[in-house]
């Protein structure tokens, strides 16, 4: 059976969920004027950037959201890399000529700058981004399903949170849990029964390497 792979970002390609609050923080706090606490911040979290801005300063949001992406990219080299072996992996499916995916909640302007840091622009076929109206994985994936016309079978979608496997399920695909994230909460994954989880990424790249591997004999 062939394989491809659409993956998440926040917390899976890389650990920018810290950079994410710390540009929400600098941006919103002076116009909000009022501390906002890491929880307060998370909550919002579903939506789009977008949405979550949309959400704590409504009356703003245009100033906000400007801030927003201007904070998000200087402070993006305080975040310079994508987990170490993800690189690696991506190049690895390209040559294993693998359709790969991104299928993310964030903005289309915050999943430009990270994959143009991280130097990953070039190892995806396609990047579908959230929505500022709610959390829409599940119709992303259904929208790659429907434009690559390959067989859902033949899919796996690896995220680091619980609601990436519920999406994964809807569409019924195979779901990875990406445990890997110094955040990432394995025990609240295993719940949710992914068909696997890895706690780092080497352990990943082993598995594809096998199933590859086994694929050819």
């Amino acid at each position: 059976m062939k394989m491809h792979l659409l993956f998440d970002l926040d917390g899976t390609l890389g650990n920018t969920v810290p950079l994410c609050i710390a540009a929400f923080r600098e941006a919103i706090e002076p116009l909000a004027k009022r501390t906002l606490s890491d929880e307060e911040i998370i909550a919002t979290f579903g939506p789009s950037e977008e949405g979550t801005i949309q959400a704590l300063i409504p009356d703003l949001y245009e100033e906000g959201m400007m801030r927003y992406i201007e904070s998000y990219q200087r402070q993006h080299i305080l975040y310079p890399e994508a987990f170490e072996g993800i690189p690696g992996l991506l190049a690895y499916l390209k040559r294993q000529q693998c359709y790969v995916g991104m299928v993310t909640g964030k903005g289309p302007k915050s999943t430009q700058l990270t994959l143009a840091s991280y130097g990953l622009l070039d190892y995806f076929d396609c990047v579908k981004t959230g929505s500022i109206a709610g959390p829409v994985k599940r119709e992303r994936i259904e929208e790659v399903l429907a434009e690559t016309g390959l067989p859902r079978e033949e899919f796996i979608y690896i995220g680091d949170a619980p609601t990436d496997i519920i999406a994964a399920r809807a569409c019924g695909i195979r779901a990875v849990a990406a445990a890997w994230s110094p955040d990432a909460n394995a025990a609240a994954l295993a719940q949710r029964k992914p068909d696997y989880l890895f706690t780092s990424v080497s352990e990943f790249f082993q598995m594809l390497i096998d199933q590859f591997e086994d694929r050819v004999v």
